[in-house]
């Protein structure tokens, strides 16, 4: 029912999830973490990806945004999804670990942060933030 919480009008139960991240390895990884728990996802290689793909009419409960990505990093793509009133859960995944940059990175609009690597456990500590 997640998705009827945060989208309204959607019919399917099932949840959904975008995976934001340059890295092809990053995001071969996030999408078997994803698909090993039942979550349909599509995966794109920068933040302009992520804001045109909801621009297409494309909704998601979960977003797992990288922090450093050419063209438009993942603090920017997190600010302009916010500023287009996108309320899906946000994750900021980074290796990053200076307070200031993962600061600025919440402060656009994440609802959680975790640190790379990824593990299913990191991510169902998500996904129970979204139910």
């Amino acid at each position: 029912m997640a998705a009827q919480g945060r989208h309204g009008g959607r019919k399917s139960n099932k949840m959904t999830a975008l995976v934001v991240d340059d890295n092809m390895v990053n995001r071969t990884i996030h999408h078997q973490l994803l698909d090993n728990l039942g979550i349909e996802n599509v995966a794109v290689g920068n933040g302009k990806e992520a804001v045109d793909i909801h621009c297409s009419g494309k909704a998601f409960d979960l977003i797992l945004m990288d922090m450093d990505m050419p063209i438009m990093n993942g603090i920017e793509a997190t600010r302009k999804l916010r500023e287009m009133g996108i309320r899906s859960m946000i994750a900021g995944v980074s290796t990053r670990s200076m307070e200031q940059e993962i600061r600025e990175f919440i402060e656009a609009g994440l609802d959680d942060y975790q640190e790379k690597p990824l593990t299913v456990s990191k991510l169902i500590s998500i996904i129970r933030k979204i139910n």
